[in-house]
Protein backbone atom coordinates (compact mmCIF):
# COMPACT_ATOMS: atom_id res chain seq x y z
CA UNK A 1 0.00 0.00 0.00
CA UNK A 2 2.70 2.57 0.81
CA UNK A 3 4.24 2.48 -2.80
CA UNK A 4 0.88 3.08 -4.29
CA UNK A 5 0.31 5.72 -1.58
CA UNK A 6 3.37 7.51 -2.59
CA UNK A 7 2.27 6.76 -6.09
CA UNK A 8 -0.86 8.85 -5.91
CA UNK A 9 0.98 11.77 -3.44
CA UNK A 10 3.14 11.97 -6.47
CA UNK A 11 0.10 12.57 -8.75
CA UNK A 12 -1.26 14.84 -6.69
CA UNK A 13 1.89 16.92 -6.49
CA UNK A 14 2.62 17.00 -9.74
CA UNK A 15 -0.46 17.98 -10.66
CA UNK A 16 -0.18 20.93 -8.30
CA UNK A 17 3.10 22.02 -9.22
CA UNK A 18 1.75 21.93 -12.84
CA UNK A 19 -0.91 23.96 -11.84
CA UNK A 20 0.47 26.82 -10.09
CA UNK A 21 3.64 27.37 -12.55
CA UNK A 22 0.33 27.62 -15.37
CA UNK A 23 -1.32 30.16 -13.29
CA UNK A 24 2.02 32.43 -13.28
CA UNK A 25 2.03 32.05 -17.28
CA UNK A 26 4.20 29.24 -17.61
CA UNK A 27 1.94 26.93 -19.50
CA UNK A 28 3.14 27.70 -23.13
CA UNK A 29 6.88 25.97 -21.38
CA UNK A 30 4.90 22.67 -19.71
CA UNK A 31 3.31 22.28 -23.09
CA UNK A 32 6.95 22.06 -24.78
CA UNK A 33 8.03 19.61 -22.66
CA UNK A 34 4.53 17.54 -22.94
CA UNK A 35 3.52 17.53 -19.21
CA UNK A 36 -0.24 17.63 -20.37
CA UNK A 37 0.73 14.00 -21.87
CA UNK A 38 2.10 12.80 -18.86
CA UNK A 39 -0.48 14.04 -16.90
CA UNK A 40 -3.70 13.01 -19.11
CA UNK A 41 -4.34 16.99 -19.20
CA UNK A 42 -5.47 19.01 -22.21
CA UNK A 43 -3.60 21.89 -23.23
CA UNK A 44 -6.36 24.49 -21.99
CA UNK A 45 -5.61 23.48 -18.46
CA UNK A 46 -1.69 25.18 -18.76
CA UNK A 47 -2.99 27.88 -20.27
CA UNK A 48 -4.57 29.53 -17.33
CA UNK A 49 -4.34 33.35 -17.06
CA UNK A 50 -1.33 34.57 -15.30
CA UNK A 51 -1.54 36.31 -11.93
CA UNK A 52 -1.17 40.44 -12.44
CA UNK A 53 2.46 41.00 -11.43
CA UNK A 54 4.78 42.55 -13.34
CA UNK A 55 7.48 40.77 -15.23
CA UNK A 56 8.04 37.04 -16.04
CA UNK A 57 11.09 37.12 -13.19
CA UNK A 58 8.33 38.02 -10.49
CA UNK A 59 5.99 35.52 -11.59
CA UNK A 60 8.90 32.67 -11.37
CA UNK A 61 10.08 33.77 -7.86
CA UNK A 62 5.80 33.70 -6.98
CA UNK A 63 5.47 30.03 -7.95
CA UNK A 64 8.65 29.32 -6.45
CA UNK A 65 7.53 30.73 -3.04
CA UNK A 66 4.16 29.55 -3.63
CA UNK A 67 5.02 25.41 -4.32
CA UNK A 68 7.36 25.54 -0.85
CA UNK A 69 10.83 25.12 0.59
CA UNK A 70 12.19 22.76 -2.18
CA UNK A 71 11.35 25.14 -4.69
CA UNK A 72 12.72 27.97 -2.69
CA UNK A 73 15.97 26.36 -2.49
CA UNK A 74 15.74 25.58 -6.05
CA UNK A 75 15.19 29.09 -6.64
CA UNK A 76 18.12 30.38 -4.30
CA UNK A 77 20.85 27.72 -5.91
CA UNK A 78 19.32 28.84 -9.74
CA UNK A 79 19.91 32.85 -8.44
CA UNK A 80 23.58 31.84 -8.72
CA UNK A 81 23.44 29.88 -12.60
CA UNK A 82 23.46 33.71 -14.74
CA UNK A 83 24.61 30.59 -17.20
CA UNK A 84 20.91 29.14 -17.45
CA UNK A 85 18.52 32.41 -16.85
CA UNK A 86 18.91 36.31 -17.77
CA UNK A 87 20.09 38.63 -15.23
CA UNK A 88 16.34 39.85 -14.46
CA UNK A 89 15.37 36.65 -13.49
CA UNK A 90 18.53 35.86 -11.19
CA UNK A 91 17.85 39.49 -9.77
CA UNK A 92 14.74 38.59 -8.34
CA UNK A 93 15.32 34.92 -7.87
CA UNK A 94 17.91 36.28 -5.04
CA UNK A 95 14.99 38.01 -3.00
CA UNK A 96 13.64 34.60 -2.16
CA UNK A 97 13.33 34.58 1.40
CA UNK A 98 14.09 30.99 3.78
CA UNK A 99 12.07 32.79 6.75
CA UNK A 100 8.56 31.48 6.69
CA UNK A 101 5.59 30.93 9.58
CA UNK A 102 7.22 28.85 12.28
CA UNK A 103 5.39 25.34 13.51
CA UNK A 104 3.67 25.28 17.08
CA UNK A 105 5.67 24.04 19.48
CA UNK A 106 3.63 21.41 20.35
CA UNK A 107 4.65 20.35 16.98
CA UNK A 108 8.54 20.61 17.52
CA UNK A 109 8.72 19.26 20.78
CA UNK A 110 7.99 15.85 20.05
CA UNK A 111 10.72 15.67 17.02
CA UNK A 112 13.32 17.13 19.84
CA UNK A 113 12.08 14.56 22.22
CA UNK A 114 12.31 11.57 20.03
CA UNK A 115 16.03 12.78 18.41
CA UNK A 116 16.88 12.58 22.09
CA UNK A 117 15.57 10.06 22.81
CA UNK A 118 14.57 11.40 26.73
CA UNK A 119 12.60 14.24 28.10
CA UNK A 120 13.99 17.59 27.04
CA UNK A 121 14.27 18.38 30.50
CA UNK A 122 16.90 15.61 30.95
CA UNK A 123 19.07 17.64 28.36
CA UNK A 124 17.87 21.59 28.79
CA UNK A 125 17.35 23.32 32.30
CA UNK A 126 15.67 25.38 30.24
CA UNK A 127 14.41 26.20 26.35
CA UNK A 128 12.74 28.94 25.27
CA UNK A 129 9.25 27.69 23.33
CA UNK A 130 9.50 30.78 21.03
CA UNK A 131 11.71 30.22 18.37
CA UNK A 132 14.73 32.32 17.61
CA UNK A 133 14.97 31.64 13.52
CA UNK A 134 12.55 30.25 11.37
CA UNK A 135 13.80 28.71 7.92
CA UNK A 136 11.72 26.43 5.03
CA UNK A 137 12.95 23.20 6.96
CA UNK A 138 14.29 23.99 10.34
CA UNK A 139 13.34 26.16 13.41
CA UNK A 140 16.09 27.52 15.93
CA UNK A 141 15.58 28.01 19.55
CA UNK A 142 17.66 29.54 22.72
CA UNK A 143 18.03 26.89 25.51
CA UNK A 144 20.86 26.50 28.06
CA UNK A 145 22.06 22.96 29.37
CA UNK A 146 21.81 21.49 32.63
CA UNK A 147 25.35 23.09 33.66
CA UNK A 148 23.94 26.47 32.65
CA UNK A 149 26.12 26.53 29.03
CA UNK A 150 23.68 28.77 26.04
CA UNK A 151 23.00 26.53 23.37
CA UNK A 152 21.22 26.59 19.99
CA UNK A 153 18.76 24.15 19.12
CA UNK A 154 18.36 23.35 15.36
CA UNK A 155 15.46 21.06 15.01
CA UNK A 156 13.91 19.87 11.06
CA UNK A 157 9.96 20.33 10.54
CA UNK A 158 8.21 17.33 10.77
CA UNK A 159 7.90 15.27 7.64
CA UNK A 160 10.12 17.71 5.76
CA UNK A 161 12.04 14.74 4.33
CA UNK A 162 9.12 13.25 2.95
CA UNK A 163 8.10 16.67 0.92
CA UNK A 164 11.38 16.98 -0.25
CA UNK A 165 11.87 13.80 -1.84
CA UNK A 166 8.70 14.14 -3.42
CA UNK A 167 9.64 17.54 -5.05
CA UNK A 168 12.99 16.07 -6.01
CA UNK A 169 11.50 13.52 -7.95
CA UNK A 170 9.33 15.58 -10.03
CA UNK A 171 12.25 17.88 -10.47
CA UNK A 172 14.09 15.28 -11.35
CA UNK A 173 11.62 14.17 -14.35
CA UNK A 174 10.71 17.66 -15.81
CA UNK A 175 14.44 18.03 -15.61
CA UNK A 176 14.86 14.27 -17.98
CA UNK A 177 11.72 15.38 -20.30
CA UNK A 178 13.81 19.01 -20.93
CA UNK A 179 16.73 17.10 -21.53
CA UNK A 180 15.56 15.58 -25.25
CA UNK A 181 15.06 19.19 -26.33
CA UNK A 182 17.31 21.50 -27.34
CA UNK A 183 17.57 23.52 -24.21
CA UNK A 184 18.49 20.19 -22.68
CA UNK A 185 21.21 19.81 -25.32
CA UNK A 186 22.42 23.36 -24.27
CA UNK A 187 22.51 23.46 -20.80
CA UNK A 188 22.09 19.31 -19.44
CA UNK A 189 19.09 20.48 -16.96
CA UNK A 190 19.50 16.45 -15.33
CA UNK A 191 23.13 17.51 -14.19
CA UNK A 192 21.83 20.75 -12.74
CA UNK A 193 18.57 18.63 -10.79
CA UNK A 194 21.12 16.25 -9.76
CA UNK A 195 23.78 18.54 -8.30
CA UNK A 196 20.70 20.25 -6.44
CA UNK A 197 19.32 16.95 -4.98
CA UNK A 198 22.38 15.79 -3.95
CA UNK A 199 22.64 19.55 -2.00
CA UNK A 200 19.20 19.74 -0.41
CA UNK A 201 19.45 16.02 1.14
CA UNK A 202 22.80 16.61 1.93
CA UNK A 203 21.61 19.80 4.06
CA UNK A 204 19.05 17.87 5.85
CA UNK A 205 21.62 15.41 7.44
CA UNK A 206 22.77 17.69 10.09
CA UNK A 207 25.28 15.28 11.18
CA UNK A 208 27.13 16.06 7.76
CA UNK A 209 26.61 19.91 9.04
CA UNK A 210 28.20 19.03 11.83
CA UNK A 211 31.22 17.20 10.28
CA UNK A 212 31.53 20.52 8.42
CA UNK A 213 31.79 22.68 10.74
CA UNK A 214 34.55 20.52 12.45
CA UNK A 215 36.20 20.65 9.29
CA UNK A 216 35.89 24.51 9.16
CA UNK A 217 37.24 24.79 12.80
CA UNK A 218 40.35 22.53 11.70
CA UNK A 219 40.86 25.30 8.78
CA UNK A 220 40.97 28.33 10.76
CA UNK A 221 42.40 26.83 13.85
CA UNK A 222 45.50 29.12 12.92
CA UNK A 223 43.32 32.52 12.41
CA UNK A 224 42.43 34.00 15.83
CA UNK A 225 39.88 36.62 13.91
CA UNK A 226 37.17 33.57 13.06
CA UNK A 227 35.16 31.71 15.24
CA UNK A 228 33.25 28.60 14.30
CA UNK A 229 30.83 27.32 17.49
CA UNK A 230 31.44 24.34 19.04
CA UNK A 231 28.83 21.44 18.39
CA UNK A 232 27.83 19.07 21.11
CA UNK A 233 27.79 15.30 19.43
CA UNK A 234 26.06 13.55 22.04
CA UNK A 235 23.17 15.42 21.43
CA UNK A 236 23.49 15.68 17.59
CA UNK A 237 21.24 13.53 15.10
CA UNK A 238 20.54 13.33 11.54
CA UNK A 239 17.11 15.83 11.94
CA UNK A 240 19.11 17.54 15.40
CA UNK A 241 21.68 20.10 16.33
CA UNK A 242 23.08 21.23 19.64
CA UNK A 243 25.47 23.89 19.48
CA UNK A 244 27.16 26.94 20.82
CA UNK A 245 24.64 29.85 20.69
CA UNK A 246 26.69 33.44 19.10
CA UNK A 247 25.68 36.40 19.90
CA UNK A 248 26.83 39.41 17.92
CA UNK A 249 25.77 41.80 14.76
CA UNK A 250 25.08 40.83 11.27
CA UNK A 251 28.13 42.10 9.19
CA UNK A 252 26.43 43.86 7.34
CA UNK A 253 24.78 45.89 9.86
CA UNK A 254 27.79 48.90 9.46
CA UNK A 255 25.78 51.17 11.66
CA UNK A 256 25.36 48.85 14.11
CA UNK A 257 28.75 48.00 13.94
CA UNK A 258 30.12 51.38 14.63
CA UNK A 259 27.51 52.17 17.16
CA UNK A 260 29.20 49.16 19.21
CA UNK A 261 32.91 50.68 18.66
CA UNK A 262 33.91 48.17 16.16
CA UNK A 263 37.19 48.83 13.17
CA UNK A 264 35.03 48.09 10.03
CA UNK A 265 37.88 48.40 7.61
CA UNK A 266 39.32 45.70 9.99
CA UNK A 267 36.21 43.60 9.39
CA UNK A 268 36.30 43.91 5.84
CA UNK A 269 39.50 42.67 5.72
CA UNK A 270 39.03 39.78 7.91
CA UNK A 271 35.66 39.00 6.22
CA UNK A 272 37.80 38.78 2.95
CA UNK A 273 40.34 36.20 4.51
CA UNK A 274 38.03 34.32 5.95
CA UNK A 275 36.23 33.83 2.47
CA UNK A 276 39.42 33.82 0.02
CA UNK A 277 41.19 31.18 2.07
CA UNK A 278 38.09 29.19 1.97
CA UNK A 279 37.63 29.73 -2.10
CA UNK A 280 41.70 29.56 -3.05
CA UNK A 281 43.62 28.24 -0.17
CA UNK A 282 41.30 25.21 1.42
CA UNK A 283 38.81 24.93 -1.54
CA UNK A 284 35.84 23.85 0.96
CA UNK A 285 33.87 27.16 1.70
CA UNK A 286 29.69 28.31 2.12
CA UNK A 287 27.88 27.74 -0.69
CA UNK A 288 24.85 29.57 1.05
CA UNK A 289 26.74 32.65 1.75
CA UNK A 290 24.78 35.72 2.68
CA UNK A 291 25.02 38.18 5.43
CA UNK A 292 22.95 36.63 8.05
CA UNK A 293 25.84 33.48 8.44
CA UNK A 294 28.66 35.51 9.91
CA UNK A 295 28.18 37.70 12.96
CA UNK A 296 30.18 40.11 14.69
CA UNK A 297 31.30 39.16 18.10
CA UNK A 298 31.92 41.75 20.80
CA UNK A 299 35.36 40.89 20.51
CA UNK A 300 35.35 41.57 17.07
CA UNK A 301 35.72 38.41 15.65
CA UNK A 302 33.76 36.93 12.99
CA UNK A 303 31.56 34.13 14.00
CA UNK A 304 30.71 31.79 11.46
CA UNK A 305 26.96 30.24 10.97
CA UNK A 306 25.47 27.33 9.16
CA UNK A 307 27.33 24.97 7.80
CA UNK A 308 24.58 22.78 5.60
CA UNK A 309 25.63 23.59 2.66
CA UNK A 310 29.43 24.30 1.06
CA UNK A 311 31.33 24.06 -2.36
CA UNK A 312 34.29 21.61 -3.06
CA UNK A 313 36.98 22.99 -4.89
CA UNK A 314 39.72 20.53 -5.81
CA UNK A 315 43.39 21.50 -6.96
CA UNK A 316 42.80 21.60 -9.89
CA UNK A 317 39.36 23.71 -9.94
CA UNK A 318 41.60 26.25 -7.67
CA UNK A 319 44.20 26.50 -10.44
CA UNK A 320 41.82 27.14 -12.82
CA UNK A 321 40.63 30.81 -10.82
CA UNK A 322 44.24 31.41 -10.05
CA UNK A 323 44.90 30.95 -13.53
CA UNK A 324 41.71 33.37 -14.54
CA UNK A 325 42.77 35.80 -12.22
CA UNK A 326 45.53 36.36 -13.54
CA UNK A 327 44.67 36.92 -17.12
CA UNK A 328 42.00 39.20 -15.85
CA UNK A 329 44.70 41.33 -14.46
CA UNK A 330 46.79 41.12 -17.62
CA UNK A 331 43.81 41.70 -19.73
CA UNK A 332 44.73 38.95 -21.55
CA UNK A 333 42.16 37.24 -23.79
CA UNK A 334 43.37 34.54 -25.19
CA UNK A 335 44.56 33.36 -22.33
CA UNK A 336 41.08 33.59 -20.74
CA UNK A 337 40.10 31.77 -23.22
CA UNK A 338 42.41 28.98 -22.50
CA UNK A 339 41.32 28.77 -19.27
CA UNK A 340 37.89 27.69 -20.35
CA UNK A 341 39.16 25.43 -22.81
CA UNK A 342 41.26 23.55 -19.68
CA UNK A 343 38.01 23.85 -17.19
CA UNK A 344 35.93 21.85 -20.16
CA UNK A 345 33.83 24.75 -20.74
CA UNK A 346 32.92 24.75 -24.41
CA UNK A 347 30.55 23.08 -26.06
CA UNK A 348 29.43 21.89 -29.61
CA UNK A 349 27.37 25.30 -29.75
CA UNK A 350 29.95 27.20 -29.06
CA UNK A 351 31.18 29.37 -32.14
CA UNK A 352 35.41 30.01 -30.45
CA UNK A 353 36.38 33.04 -32.99
CA UNK A 354 32.96 34.89 -31.99
CA UNK A 355 33.53 34.21 -28.79
CA UNK A 356 36.68 35.61 -28.96
CA UNK A 357 35.94 38.41 -30.14
CA UNK A 358 33.13 39.29 -27.98
CA UNK A 359 35.85 38.17 -25.23
CA UNK A 360 37.80 41.26 -26.45
CA UNK A 361 34.81 43.58 -26.14
CA UNK A 362 34.65 43.22 -22.70
CA UNK A 363 38.74 43.41 -21.86
CA UNK A 364 38.84 46.83 -23.89
CA UNK A 365 35.43 47.76 -21.21
CA UNK A 366 37.70 47.78 -18.60
CA UNK A 367 41.46 48.95 -20.23
CA UNK A 368 42.93 51.82 -18.75
CA UNK A 369 40.91 51.21 -15.09
CA UNK A 370 42.97 50.31 -12.22
CA UNK A 371 41.76 47.21 -9.95
CA UNK A 372 40.19 49.56 -7.33
CA UNK A 373 38.26 51.52 -10.19
CA UNK A 374 37.16 47.64 -11.35
CA UNK A 375 34.31 46.06 -9.48
CA UNK A 376 34.44 41.87 -9.55
CA UNK A 377 30.42 42.33 -9.50
CA UNK A 378 30.22 44.21 -12.45
CA UNK A 379 32.94 41.96 -14.82
CA UNK A 380 31.14 38.43 -13.09
CA UNK A 381 27.83 39.86 -14.92
CA UNK A 382 29.84 40.27 -17.80
CA UNK A 383 31.61 37.11 -18.30
CA UNK A 384 28.67 35.18 -17.23
CA UNK A 385 26.55 37.25 -20.38
CA UNK A 386 29.46 35.52 -22.38
CA UNK A 387 29.08 32.12 -21.06
CA UNK A 388 25.25 32.41 -21.86
CA UNK A 389 25.37 33.78 -24.73
CA UNK A 390 28.09 31.54 -26.43
CA UNK A 391 27.23 27.97 -24.19
CA UNK A 392 29.46 27.85 -22.13
CA UNK A 393 29.74 25.15 -19.59
CA UNK A 394 31.17 25.85 -16.12
CA UNK A 395 31.34 23.48 -13.37
CA UNK A 396 28.49 24.51 -10.97
CA UNK A 397 31.33 25.06 -8.16
CA UNK A 398 32.38 27.68 -9.87
CA UNK A 399 29.29 29.65 -9.73
CA UNK A 400 29.13 29.67 -6.50
CA UNK A 401 32.13 30.61 -6.24
CA UNK A 402 31.27 33.79 -7.78
CA UNK A 403 27.87 34.29 -6.04
CA UNK A 404 30.33 34.51 -3.24
CA UNK A 405 32.74 37.08 -4.11
CA UNK A 406 30.31 39.03 -5.22
CA UNK A 407 28.99 38.82 -1.85
CA UNK A 408 31.82 39.53 -0.64
CA UNK A 409 32.59 42.46 -2.10
CA UNK A 410 29.42 43.91 -1.88
CA UNK A 411 29.79 43.26 2.36
CA UNK A 412 33.53 44.60 1.73
CA UNK A 413 32.68 48.01 0.27
CA UNK A 414 29.81 48.85 2.81
CA UNK A 415 32.15 48.22 5.59
CA UNK A 416 35.38 50.20 4.01
CA UNK A 417 35.13 52.80 0.98
CA UNK A 418 38.50 52.26 -0.08
CA UNK A 419 37.76 48.13 -0.10
CA UNK A 420 39.55 46.51 -3.34
CA UNK A 421 38.94 42.59 -3.78
CA UNK A 422 41.76 42.47 -6.19
CA UNK A 423 44.01 43.59 -3.51
CA UNK A 424 42.66 41.58 -0.40
CA UNK A 425 43.26 38.37 -2.61
CA UNK A 426 46.61 39.16 -4.05
CA UNK A 427 48.80 36.72 -1.09
CA UNK A 428 45.79 33.76 -1.76
CA UNK A 429 46.69 34.09 -5.72
CA UNK A 430 50.24 34.77 -5.12
CA UNK A 431 50.51 31.28 -3.16
CA UNK A 432 48.88 29.66 -5.64
CA UNK A 433 50.41 30.70 -8.69
CA UNK A 434 53.72 29.44 -7.06
CA UNK A 435 51.97 25.79 -7.17
CA UNK A 436 50.31 26.40 -10.79
CA UNK A 437 53.87 26.55 -11.87
CA UNK A 438 56.06 24.88 -9.71
CA UNK A 439 54.09 21.75 -8.59
CA UNK A 440 54.83 19.43 -5.37
CA UNK A 441 55.44 16.11 -5.46
CA UNK A 442 54.98 13.90 -2.76
CA UNK A 443 57.71 10.81 -2.50
CA UNK A 444 54.41 8.51 -3.41
CA UNK A 445 53.35 10.72 -5.86
CA UNK A 446 56.31 10.44 -7.40
CA UNK A 447 56.39 6.52 -7.00
CA UNK A 448 53.27 6.52 -8.61
CA UNK A 449 54.47 9.01 -12.06
CA UNK A 450 57.20 6.55 -12.22
CA UNK A 451 55.18 3.36 -12.19
CA UNK A 452 52.56 4.85 -15.00
CA UNK A 453 55.60 5.97 -17.18
CA UNK A 454 57.07 2.03 -16.49
CA UNK A 455 53.80 0.01 -17.28
CA UNK A 456 53.32 2.84 -20.75
CA UNK A 457 57.03 1.66 -22.00
CA UNK A 458 56.58 -1.92 -21.16
CA UNK A 459 53.36 -2.12 -23.28
CA UNK A 460 53.90 0.29 -25.74
CA UNK A 461 55.85 -2.29 -28.45
CA UNK A 462 52.92 -4.74 -27.86
CA UNK A 463 50.77 -2.26 -28.54
CA UNK A 464 52.40 -0.76 -31.84
CA UNK A 465 53.02 -4.08 -33.18
CA UNK A 466 49.59 -4.71 -32.92
CA UNK A 467 48.63 -1.62 -35.09
CA UNK A 468 51.19 -2.50 -37.84
CA UNK A 469 50.16 -5.63 -37.87
CA UNK A 470 46.36 -3.89 -38.51
CA UNK A 471 47.94 -1.96 -41.26
CA UNK A 472 49.84 -4.91 -42.81
CA UNK A 473 46.44 -6.50 -43.35
CA UNK A 474 44.35 -3.49 -44.16
CA UNK A 475 42.47 -3.27 -40.98
CA UNK A 476 43.26 0.10 -39.76
CA UNK A 477 41.22 1.27 -37.04
CA UNK A 478 41.27 5.14 -38.40
CA UNK A 479 39.35 6.74 -40.46
CA UNK A 480 42.37 7.13 -43.53
CA UNK A 481 43.71 5.19 -46.68
CA UNK A 482 46.88 3.60 -46.35
CA UNK A 483 48.89 1.89 -49.22
CA UNK A 484 50.56 -1.66 -47.10
CA UNK A 485 53.24 -1.06 -49.74
CA UNK A 486 57.07 -2.25 -48.48
CA UNK A 487 58.40 1.41 -49.12
CA UNK A 488 55.21 2.55 -46.91
CA UNK A 489 55.73 -0.01 -43.52
CA UNK A 490 59.72 0.67 -43.84
CA UNK A 491 59.21 4.33 -43.24
CA UNK A 492 55.92 3.71 -40.83
CA UNK A 493 58.77 1.64 -39.05
CA UNK A 494 61.46 4.21 -38.76
CA UNK A 495 58.94 6.83 -37.54
CA UNK A 496 57.84 4.81 -35.14
CA UNK A 497 61.29 3.73 -33.71
CA UNK A 498 61.73 7.39 -33.65
CA UNK A 499 58.73 8.04 -31.57
CA UNK A 500 59.23 5.35 -29.06
CA UNK A 501 63.21 6.66 -28.74
CA UNK A 502 61.48 9.70 -28.28
CA UNK A 503 58.98 8.72 -25.67
CA UNK A 504 61.51 6.86 -23.78
CA UNK A 505 64.12 9.87 -23.84
CA UNK A 506 61.19 12.33 -22.38
CA UNK A 507 59.97 9.83 -19.84
CA UNK A 508 64.00 9.12 -18.72
CA UNK A 509 64.50 13.26 -18.09
CA UNK A 510 60.87 13.43 -16.65
CA UNK A 511 61.09 10.15 -14.82
CA UNK A 512 64.83 11.31 -12.95
CA UNK A 513 63.10 15.27 -12.45
CA UNK A 514 60.75 13.76 -10.67
CA UNK A 515 62.88 11.03 -8.93
CA UNK A 516 65.53 14.01 -7.81
CA UNK A 517 63.96 15.65 -4.44
CA UNK A 518 63.06 12.11 -2.96
CA UNK A 519 66.70 11.08 -3.54
CA UNK A 520 68.03 13.74 -1.72
CA UNK A 521 68.37 11.47 1.46
CA UNK A 522 70.01 8.72 -0.14
CA UNK A 523 73.86 8.60 -0.40
CA UNK A 524 74.89 9.47 -4.16
CA UNK A 525 71.23 9.59 -4.85
CA UNK A 526 71.17 12.88 -6.54
CA UNK A 527 74.46 12.51 -8.16
CA UNK A 528 73.57 9.20 -9.59
CA UNK A 529 70.53 10.81 -10.15
CA UNK A 530 71.69 14.33 -11.96
CA UNK A 531 73.87 12.04 -13.77
CA UNK A 532 71.14 9.94 -15.27
CA UNK A 533 69.28 12.99 -16.22
CA UNK A 534 72.44 14.69 -17.82
CA UNK A 535 72.89 11.71 -20.11
CA UNK A 536 69.30 11.15 -21.08
CA UNK A 537 69.33 14.80 -22.30
CA UNK A 538 72.24 14.38 -24.15
CA UNK A 539 70.68 11.54 -25.76
CA UNK A 540 67.45 13.65 -26.45
CA UNK A 541 69.53 16.46 -28.52
CA UNK A 542 71.48 13.06 -30.18
CA UNK A 543 68.11 12.28 -30.87
CA UNK A 544 67.04 15.76 -32.43
CA UNK A 545 70.30 16.33 -33.99
CA UNK A 546 69.67 12.82 -36.18
CA UNK A 547 65.63 13.98 -37.01
CA UNK A 548 67.11 17.36 -38.15
CA UNK A 549 70.01 15.84 -40.66
CA UNK A 550 67.52 13.49 -41.68
CA UNK A 551 64.91 16.13 -43.08
CA UNK A 552 67.69 18.00 -45.26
Amino acid sequence: MRPFTRRVRSLQRYREVVSVLARHGFGGALEYLSVHRRLSLGKGELRAAPEPLESPAQHLRAAMEELGPTFVKLGQILSTRSDLLPEPFTEELRKLQDDVPADPWSAMRPVIEQQLGRPIEAVFASIDPHPIGSASLSQVYAAELLDGTPVAVKVQRPHIREVVELDLEILHDLASLAQRTQFGELYDPETVADDFAFTLLSELDYRREMRNAEQFRHNFAHVPEVHIPQFYPDYCTERLLVMERLEGIKVDDVDALRAAGHDTRAIARNASRLIIQEVLEDGFFHADPHPGNYLILHDGRIGALDFGMVGVLNEDDRLHLTRLYIAIVRMDTHAILNVFARMGAFTRYTDRAKLARAAERVINKYRGRTLKESRFSEFWSDLTGLCRHYHLRLPSNLWLVGKTLVMLEGIGRQLDPDYDLFDVSKPFVRQLSKTAWLPSLTAQEVVEQVDTWRYLLREMPAMLMQWLQSVERGKVPVEAQIGATQETLDRLDTMVTRLSLSMLTAAFILGLALLLPATRDIPYGATLTIIGFVGATVLGVWLLVSILKRRH
